[in-house]
């Protein structure tokens, strides 16, 4: 008996010396870093958009502590101004869609009305070539007409950029 009552209090007193790491001033990693998601456009051939603009699939990677069950996408996008003048910025904000576990796709269907309404915004602009879009997901409680602050606010993942060239199938008489 005496001999349990000795051996306990070692293995208290052992025990007693392990704390985390954080506890004794060595910092700790976090398991994930940066925002809720990661997002990356898929690198495979992405099927061409009859509007004239393809945006590629989004993959996203959650973080498994933070997960979402309905995002939206959110485009920042610049349209060249006069000459000498640098573009105007522009944003959209997306239809909430369902997203699901801690890796995916945006849903093609989604990405195909992502790409329809950005070419139906460049078109009315006139744009033609080079447009450099920026995405990222944002929570579905954000309002389609909200400010950079809102958006900022919201927003689960980075901002993604990348060059996309639009050929408007439909150009108004106007252009």
């Amino acid at each position: 008996m005496r001999q349990g009552i000795v051996m306990a209090l070692g293995a208290l007193l052992l025990l007693a010396g392990c704390g985390t790491a954080g506890d004794k001033g060595i910092p700790v990693e976090p398991k994930w870093k940066g925002a809720p998601y990661h997002i990356a456009f898929d690198t495979g051939a992405s099927k061409p958009s009859p509007a004239g603009i393809t945006i590629p699939p989004v993959k996203f990677t959650a973080n498994p502590e933070a997960l979402e069950t309905r995002a939206l996408l959110v485009m920042r996008f610049g349209i060249p101004g006069a000459s000498g003048e640098e573009p105007a910025m522009h944003r959209m904000i997306g239809a909430p869609v369902d997203i699901k576990g801690a890796d995916g796709t945006l849903p093609a269907d989604y990405m195909e009305r992502a790409s329809k309404g950005l070419a139906d915004y460049l078109g009315a602009y006139c744009v033609k070539g080079k447009v450099n879009v920026s995405v990222a997901l944002a929570r579905s409680s954000l309002n389609p007409q909200a400010g950079d602050g809102e958006v900022d606010a919201k927003r689960l993942s980075d901002w993604l950029p990348i060059d996309l060239v639009f050929k408007n199938p439909h150009p108004h008489p106007k252009c």
